[in-house]
């Protein structure tokens, strides 16, 4: 979700660096986390250091109410495109100790009922991406709909099977190849990379492109983080994967698992939407069954 969709309308002022600026303020809902969210925001500014792309900066944080720095957006652009691709490489490149890890500070339960979040501690962590997507990002979302009744058996049957031949490492691939350099498991994740959330920075010379905002960060396979953002369109696409891969070239056949990387945002969409997305979801499936 975007910044303008969460904020409360009270207009409210910082001063960094001796520049006043305008916040952006949210305020919790049923089930919203706003200290992880802000744990997960930290987490990847992090990488800001070694050239990661741009993260709204956390002001205060409780458990009602999030402030962040407004983020002034501006035009897409192909060159600032490639920025971002670089720069989220760079951010991936941070990595993370294993797959299903949150950001450090962040609090909670490390399994969620609802199978909404991707954590998981790190005693029932596996070093298998294909054992990890198969159970924490397919298998759980699958299991809640076939528990509501909106998959039955054939449905159930499809995603075993894809969910065994990612427990076999049919699909495992190389990480890019800067977070392999970096000799971290996996990748740092945003976690919800779907257009609405890296927003295309006002500044045409900023050397990242692009800010990251609403993150469910944690660690996982880079290429989830770019098959999201293809997921529903991007400006620009291309130009982004051309600068990510320029940056840190992604392992053979990447393209191929695209839609294996989206079945984990598409089920989550089943869960909270159903719908056109419980047929796109199967489709998806069928490809790697």
């Amino acid at each position: 979700m975007n910044q303008t969709a969460k904020m409360s309308h009270e207009r409210q002022f910082y001063a960094i660096g001796g520049i006043v600026a305008e916040t952006f303020v949210k305020t919790a809902g049923y089930g919203d986390n706003l200290p992880g969210e802000a744990a997960a925001l930290r987490w990847l500014a992090e990488a800001e250091s070694t050239g990661g792309i741009r993260v709204a900066r956390v002001l205060s944080v409780t458990t009602d109410e999030l402030v962040e720095e407004r983020v002034t957006t501006g035009a897409p652009s192909a060159a600032a495109a490639r920025r971002i691709g670089a720069a989220l490489a760079r951010t991936h490149a941070a990595g993370a100790p294993w797959y299903g890890c949150a950001p450090d500070g962040w609090s909670g339960e490390p399994w969620c009922s609802q199978a909404r979040t991707p954590y998981v501690a790190r005693e029932g962590a596996t070093e298998s991406w294909g054992s990890f997507f198969a159970e924490h990002r397919i298998m759980n979302y699958v299991r809640t709909l076939v528990d509501r009744g909106e998959f039955g058996t054939s449905e159930l049957n499809l995603f075993e099977r894809v969910a065994a031949r990612l427990e076999a490492g049919e699909f495992d691939a190389p990480q890019p190849r800067l977070v392999r350099d970096s000799a971290v498991l996996c990748a740092r994740l945003h976690g919800d990379l779907w257009a609405g959330n890296v927003l295309w920075d006002a500044d045409p010379a900023s050397p990242t492109g692009g800010v990251l905002i609403d993150p469910m960060a944690y660690g996982g396979h880079a290429e989830t983080d770019l098959a999201m953002l293809a997921l529903f369109g991007y400006p620009f696409l291309e130009e982004v994967l051309r600068g990510y891969d320029e940056a840190s070239p992604l392992a053979d056949g990447w393209r191929e698992r695209v839609a294996l990387h989206q079945l984990a945002p598409l089920l989550l969409h089943c869960v909270l939407f159903g719908g056109w997305y419980l047929a796109e979801a199967t489709a998806a499936a069928r490809r790697y069954a």
